[in-house]
């Protein structure tokens, strides 16, 4: 540990009196006391980081809920965890979860960390913390706004990485955006993934990568699992898809408590390392939906690439609990609300998928804001396949929110949801009393403004507790 400093200490106590101060006032307190902090000593995160062992998990989707699984395997061992539960994942956010969980002088108070940090955050992140394992989940069009096209957020991981050279790269080997960062960077690569088809297999119904980000050919696949994942190959100069050493090689059965899987984890032969040793577990991982199979997968990855055993983290994904907005679960007076943050394309159609197929009668919310942490470019909801609801006998009612509602409203009549069907309703506290007076269970789809204040207004309502206390 570095000597002691007065600006360290200094930045420590402005933390801790923000954060106090904000939470008395019933706020999460995420960037305002990184702001303070930062104030006295631009550079405090190296210090109240130093001698942590961290995972750093980054991506366009699955960063809070891969993070709540390794975590909870983490917690599960009677290790002391700091995590960013409430998703402030920027500099500043990272910055005052570490500095708030440091001591009056600036020393860390837990050896362990699991970090969710935004794609373009990285760079600045990571040679201040740096971590023994970087997780990267996916890469999809999020944010156009922010961040512009795909190919520049890649390019901001990359730089990232490029910064962390000691941190070993788990990368999520069907996504051939993510799997291309190990082409250039100087860190030991470890690959996950799913070596089994899902679903009806047709070509990709959204593609952030059609075409082969070396040569420029259209990929080929051998199988899809959602959007551009799969078993993708190129005809011309022969990239394609790594085998990954921790696989999901079966999923058995999927259903809204949970899925069961088949994973398989190879290692090179300690007798013969041309040959590879292979061990396969049955699993059970308990949150529904085919993309918390990745997150799962990813999870393992990273939590045995940074030295933990297997067995705990396998144990615990079957115990696994949603974290806010993730597939979580409210009881309103009797009526099952699930919320499920969707936020671009990819993840909006895996989440209409997962309601469509539960075969029972429900109620759809679905919120739209266009706030600075939403992006102010909505236009994405018109790529997203609403029409899987216009086809649904099972949806009875769909209720529009937020800022953007009338443009929902709209985007599902041009869906062909039929107009009778639609209800718009202003307010929290009138959606939620709308919900509470349903007949059937309620899936609210919202993005991620709309999530945090419907969210709070639940929580109030039901008695759970604050997220960032999560």
């Amino acid at each position: 540990m570095s000597g002691f400093s007065i600006k360290t200490a200094m930045g420590v106590a402005a933390c801790k009196a923000a954060r106090a101060g904000l939470r008395i006032a019933r706020s999460g307190g995420t960037t305002l006391p990184g702001r303070a902090a930062m104030f006295f000593d631009k550079d405090i995160l190296a210090s109240v980081s130093e001698g942590m062992d961290i995972i750093v998990v980054t991506g366009t989707n699955g960063k809070t809920t891969t993070c709540r699984m390794l975590e909870q395997a983490l917690s599960s061992t009677g290790r002391s965890v700091l995590a960013n539960k409430s998703g402030a994942n920027l500099l500043r956010g990272v910055t005052a979860e570490f500095t708030a969980n440091a001591d009056w002088m600036g020393r860390p108070r837990k050896k362990f960390a699991v970090i969710e940090c935004d794609e373009g955050a990285l760079k600045q992140v990571v040679p201040l913390i740096k971590p023994k394992v970087i997780l990267v989940t996916n890469l999809f069009r999020d944010q156009l706004d922010r961040y512009g096209e795909v190919m520049h957020t890649l390019d901001q991981i990359r730089t990232g990485i490029r910064l962390a050279p000691q941190s070993i790269i788990c990368l999520n080997a069907d996504c051939s955006l993510t799997s291309s960062l190990a082409f250039d960077v100087p860190n030991k690569v470890i690959y996950y993934g799913l070596d089994c088809p899902v679903g009806e297999q047709k070509d990709a119904e959204i593609s952030d990568a059609k075409y082969c980000i070396r040569c420029g050919t259209e990929y080929k696949y051998e199988y899809h699992t959602y959007a551009h994942l799969g078993g993708f190959y190129c005809p011309k100069c022969g990239y394609r898809r790594s085998r990954p050493q921790t696989a999901v090689t079966a999923i058995r059965k999927l259903t809204a408590q949970g899925t069961d899987i088949q994973m398989e984890f190879r290692s090179p032969d300690e007798k013969d390392p041309a040959k590879e040793k292979t061990v396969t577990r049955d699993v059970f991982v308990s949150l529904p939906a085919v993309y918390n199979v990745y997150n799962a997968a990813g999870a393992v990855c990273a939590y045995t690439a940074a030295g933990f055993g297997r067995g705990d983290i396998l144990k615990s994904l079957a115990k696994t609990s949603s974290s806010f907005g993730r597939m979580e679960t409210f009881d309103l007076d009797g009526v099952r609300v699930q919320m499920i943050l969707v936020k671009n394309p990819a993840g909006c159609n895996q989440a209409l998928s997962y309601v469509t197929s539960l075969e029972e009668d429900y109620n759809a919310v679905i919120c739209l804001n266009d706030q600075t942490a939403d992006g102010h470019d909505i236009s994405w909801i018109w790529d997203a396949e609403y029409e899987k609801l216009s086809s649904d006998e099972n949806l009875k009612n769909i209720i529009v929110a937020g800022d953007r509602a009338e443009d929902m409203q709209l985007r599902l009549k041009y869906a062909g949801v039929p107009e009778d069907k639609i209800r718009l309703v202003r307010g929290w506290d009138q959606l939620t009393e709308q919900m509470r007076d349903s007949s059937y269970p309620v899936f609210v789809l919202p993005n991620y403004t709309s999530m945090l204040a419907l969210r709070r207004t639940l929580a109030e309502a039901t008695g759970k507790q604050e997220f960032w206390k999560g």
